[in-house]
């Protein structure tokens, strides 16, 4: 085993002796790996919250696995607080990560994550600098109970906001909404949002121990998952055993599979894409059409589903999943603990992190392939005039009747109009149209937020109407739910027919031959113009270098200069250890 943190402690000058001492490293420590602990948790981000708690099971784990733990702090991105979106940010808390680690002497990493754009951003750190590495998922959030059901993050209160809108919850009911809320504790959403999607994806990678996903936040099996992480992050560094001799295309094809059959959250198809971005995988978006259209519903979960992620956690999880996916699903790809996928499914995910529930293991929430929860697709890439490079949609959470539609372009250039205007009478919206809010791409606000699943109008709603197409170049939230084509690309504010879309145009869209089409006479097209993003108007920090790099949303959003196209481009390259 040769240890990377040996070019700064070995050997007798004074500069191995400054950096033996920094790290109070005895002579009992020498040929030890360090494995860094890399903490997200935060105050200011709910999700990531609990993790602080772990951090003790994490550092027990590695010593026991013969490391020395090395905890270290890291931004924290949680979409609660966060403004304009927390996706402005993975991709500097993924450079920090990869620099962190470059910087430092480190063996190996335990990324501790949760929210939505923390786990992306571990796993596109953990694909660039490719040292021995896991994630430690922070866990699902508890459901309260609201009128006698358990509240569902997000989801359930995009439910309640339509009934605060009509009139058919009053104000007093609304503020018992949010003392129940808050009792809900920390842990990410626990529906199949962002967040439990994204674990369920890292999972399929073999980037977390099998049997993580969706596992309660708090309690004793989620530090037993910690010590068992932190033990085997320091047996990865002895068998020099890297992320990306796990992450190879057949198990991103897994993950991208696993996320159509779990009804996951669409934001994970960018960030797939940039993790395929930054290995040189194949990640387009044709190919994840093809690999959705024969994959159907198989976990009952919110929101496409009844049920909450605990449950279907306590039906097997991810484990139980693949067994359920069958042939759909590559066996011989490797899990987070070593074993192939095959092993764990057939062993019931039996180990730390998938300890029986017995006779409290819910009926129906992992369903089979000759039985599901509903048909294939669950997901859908489509493409045409409207998006040359393709556009997204979440086909489980949609209406059936408007995947084939054809329709007047109501058309919103930012938010705070959109919110505005839609509840406006005198704006004749009516339920044929088609709402479209550009602007919100990766450049446009910039950073890409979730504003696509704009509200359906308050007239129209008291009318009985639920569901509208809408589309955008921004996305939504995993806990959302209608039917909107998301990430069309190209973004309006990168010149994308979007942004040339006039009020009144026609837009048609055909799942089924998965065409998005703006029919408007292409000499008439060219003529328009669309007025610059307000992200010109950002001139200094962070968010100008992102506006300048940022990739389409089918590229993942990851910035230009840290994709990896060729080998050359994704050398980790070390530094040179000498004085300071």
């Amino acid at each position: 085993m040769k240890l990377r943190s040996a070019r700064w402690f070995d050997g007798g000058d004074e500069v191995a002796l400054s950096h033996r001492v920094a790290l109070r490293l005895t002579e009992a420590d020498r040929g030890r790996p360090v494995i860094g602990i890399a903490d997200t948790s935060s105050a200011l981000n709910p999700c990531n919250a609990g993790l602080a708690d772990l951090v003790a099971e994490v550092e027990r784990g590695i010593r026991d696995g013969g490391g020395l733990p090395a905890r270290f702090p890291v931004m924290s991105l949680g979409e609660d607080l966060m403004k304009p979106t927390a996706m402005l940010y993975r991709n500097l808390v993924a450079m920090e990560l990869e620099e962190t680690v470059r910087a430092n002497p480190i063996d190996g990493v335990v990324f501790l994550a949760n929210c939505d754009k923390s786990v992306p951003a571990a796993l596109l750190a953990a694909a660039s600098t490719d040292i021995p590495s896991l994630l430690l998922i922070g866990g699902s959030r508890a459901a309260p109970a609201y009128a006698g059901k358990p509240l569902g993050s997000g989801t359930d209160l995009w439910r309640a906001l339509d009934e605060r809108r009509t009139g058919r919850m009053d104000e007093r009911q609304w503020q018992e909404l949010e003392s129940t809320l808050r009792c809900a504790g920390p842990g990410a959403c626990n529906t199949m949002g962002t967040a439990s999607s994204m674990a369920i994806v890292t999972e399929l990678l073999g980037m977390c121990l099998p049997g993580s996903a969706g596992v309660p936040a708090g309690g004793a099996r989620l530090q037993q998952i910690a010590w068992e992480t932190g033990r085997l992050v320091a047996e990865h560094v002895r068998r020099e055993w890297t992320p990306t001799q796990r992450i190879t295309q057949a198990a991103w094809d897994n993950a991208v599979r696993g996320l159509a059959a779990v009804g996951g959250s669409t934001n994970a198809v960018i960030h797939l894409a940039a993790v395929a971005g930054r290995l040189g995988l194949a990640g387009d978006l044709t190919r994840m059409d093809r690999l959705w259209r024969d994959v159907p519903l198989l976990a009952d979960v919110e929101p496409c589903g009844a049920r909450l992620v605990a449950a279907f956690a306590a039906a097997g999880g991810v484990p139980a999943l693949v067994r359920a996916m069958g042939p759909l699903v590559d066996g011989g790809t490797v899990a987070g603990d070593g074993r192939s996928w095959a092993q764990v499914a057939a062993a019931g995910g039996a180990g730390a992190a998938a300890s029986s529930q017995g006779s409290t293991t819910p009926a129906g929430v992992i369903r089979s392939l000759d039985d599901p929860v509903r048909a294939a697709p669950t997901l859908a890439a489509v493409f045409g005039s409207l998006a040359p490079d393709g556009a997204v949609v979440k086909v489980a959470a949609a209406t059936p009747q408007l995947l084939q539609h054809r329709g007047r372009a109501v058309v919103f250039d930012d938010y705070d109009a959109m919110r505005a205007r839609l509840d406006d009478p005198a704006a004749g919206i009516e339920a044929g149209d088609v709402v479209i809010v550009r602007g919100c791409g990766p450049k446009g606000a910039p950073g890409m937020p979730e504003w696509g699943m704009a509200p359906i109008p308050k007239r129209l709603l008291a009318r009985g109407v639920p569901d509208m197409l809408r589309i955008t170049d921004g996305r939504m939230s995993g806990t959302s739910f209608g039917t909107v084509v998301l990430h069309v690309a190209p973004e309006a504010a990168a010149g994308g027919p979007l942004g040339r879309v006039a009020e009144g145009d026609t837009v048609e869209l055909d799942l089924a031959g998965r065409r998005l089409d703006l029919l408007v006479d292409p000499e008439q097209l060219a003529t328009r113009t669309f007025p610059q993003p307000a992200a010109a108007a950002h001139l200094r920090g962070w968010p100008r270098l992102y506006a300048d790099h940022v990739q389409q949303a089918p590229q993942g959003a990851d910035l230009d200069f840290l994709a990896g196209p060729t080998e050359a481009a994704r050398r980790f390259i070390e530094p040179t250890v000498g004085r300071s």
